[in-house]
């Protein structure tokens, strides 16, 4: 994780301060709070500083008092009042930039939820409806995120155009696959690809219940984003400072410094959590059987984030914990094979820990429990799973966010 932490990689990507205008910080994601700290550490005393960062709930470092930024707390992954508060507050904080100013926006995943402002006409309630119906449909995030900045007045460019005619300057951390800089956070300063169209024909893909004002507001073109091109948004510009590969490849060279190979398949694996867990499982069980397509001992490592197509309700367990529970299960106590699948913010969904682990006899002390695997996987109650084996992976937040990472062990 140390590949992705604010502290360690976004003093070097810093321009320096304009030496007439003021310097005006806004950001959003999980990572939020790390990234205004380590902003106020490697900014120069002397130089101007202020503006607003929205984190995650308990996602601001622990002894991290901002002296020159202010830092709030919102809800994830349904946005809340606190979190459109933020985003208002945010455009207040616009007006008046003039053409010497630098805003630095700095963003990472979970800004979608986080940085909320309803397109015209819509309230919070419409937001928070619509959130909630995303996550549950097995939408990807590239198409919640498409749904989301249409529907918003912040997102999508928006947050950009009102900062003109000030230079603008986001600094990123990915966390979606590919690192399409206008899907992180839903894009708040980049030019955005999608159209109202696109929207309206996900929100049909997946029987979404819109209110009259949304439906409207896509069908006519009204909640249009800005595009490439667009003159309003000359001059900016973006810089990544962390991925997902990044990761997978710092933890692909500390498994070679303990004398296992490494192999990484992919970092941007999408699908529905479950299967992807059955397809790890039958490539880590082939390279136990046959040493194919890998030689043992190996490690297997992955990222992207998949999606858990809700069938019922009342279970508890993220995407994590869902792919790992369903790799358990294709394994079938396969020996010499162990897992790990987390997410790297620290935060499976909505619960409280990362992910799980997973090894050989997984299947057999939960039968011991009287748990059963698939059953707990069809009431989508993989946190339930694990809990009782004492497997969950707890470290709470980890103050960045590059997707979902998962490992497996073959000996």
């Amino acid at each position: 994780m140390a590949q992705a932490l604010p502290l360690n990689i976004l003093a070097a990507q810093l321009p320096d301060p304009p030496r007439r205008g003021r310097t005006l910080v806004l950001g959003a994601g999980k990572a939020a709070g790390a990234m205004a700290q380590a902003l106020e550490a490697a900014w120069p005393e002397q130089a101007p500083l202020s503006g607003l960062l929205v984190t995650r709930y308990g996602h601001v470092p622990p002894g991290y008092r901002p002296r020159r930024l202010r830092v709030v707390e919102a809800a994830h992954p349904v946005p809340d009042a606190a979190g459109q508060q933020a985003a208002q507050d945010m455009l207040a904080l616009c007006q008046g930039l003039g053409p010497d100013d630098l805003v630095l926006c700095l963003i990472s995943g979970g800004g979608s939820s986080l940085l909320s402002l309803p397109a015209a006409g819509l309230s919070l309630q419409h937001k928070q409806d619509i959130n909630r119906e995303l996550l549950r449909s097995g939408a990807s995030i590239e198409e919640m995120n498409c749904v989301r900045k249409h529907l918003s007045a912040i997102k999508g460019g928006r947050l950009a155009l009102a900062c003109g005619p000030a230079r603008v300057l986001t600094l990123a951390i990915s966390d979606v696959p590919g690192d399409d800089p206008a899907v992180i956070a839903s894009g708040p300063t980049l030019a955005d690809p999608s159209s109202c169209a696109d929207a309206l024909a996900i929100c049909r893909r997946y029987g979404l219940n819109l209110p009259p004002v949304a439906q409207a507001g896509l069908e006519s073109g009204a909640f249009e984003t800005p595009k490439s091109g667009d003159p309003r948004l000359a001059g900016h510009e973006f810089r990544m400072l962390a991925t997902p590969q990044q990761s997978l490849e710092a933890a692909a060279r500390a498994a070679r410094e303990l004398g296992l190979e490494a192999h990484i398949l992919s970092d941007a694996i999408e699908g529905e959590s479950r299967e992807v867990g059955r397809v790890h499982a039958a490539l880590a069980r082939a390279v136990a059987r046959r040493d194919a397509p890998f030689r043992k001992p190996c490690v297997l490592l992955s990222g992207g984030e998949t999606t858990v197509t809700l069938r019922t309700r009342g279970g508890r367990g993220g995407r994590a914990t869902e792919f790992l529970l369903g790799a358990a299960i294709a394994l079938q106590r396969e020996p010499g094979v162990y897992g790990l699948a987390a997410d790297t913010d620290g935060i499976d969904g909505v619960e409280d820990n990362a992910g799980a682990l997973l090894t050989p006899d997984t299947l057999a002390r939960a039968a011991a429990l009287g748990l059963s695997a698939q059953r707990e996987l069809e009431a989508h109650n993989a946190y339930g799973f694990f809990a009782p084996l004492g497997d969950l992976v707890s470290p709470g937040p980890t103050f960045t966010n590059v997707n979902d990472f998962r490992a497996f062990l073959i000996v």
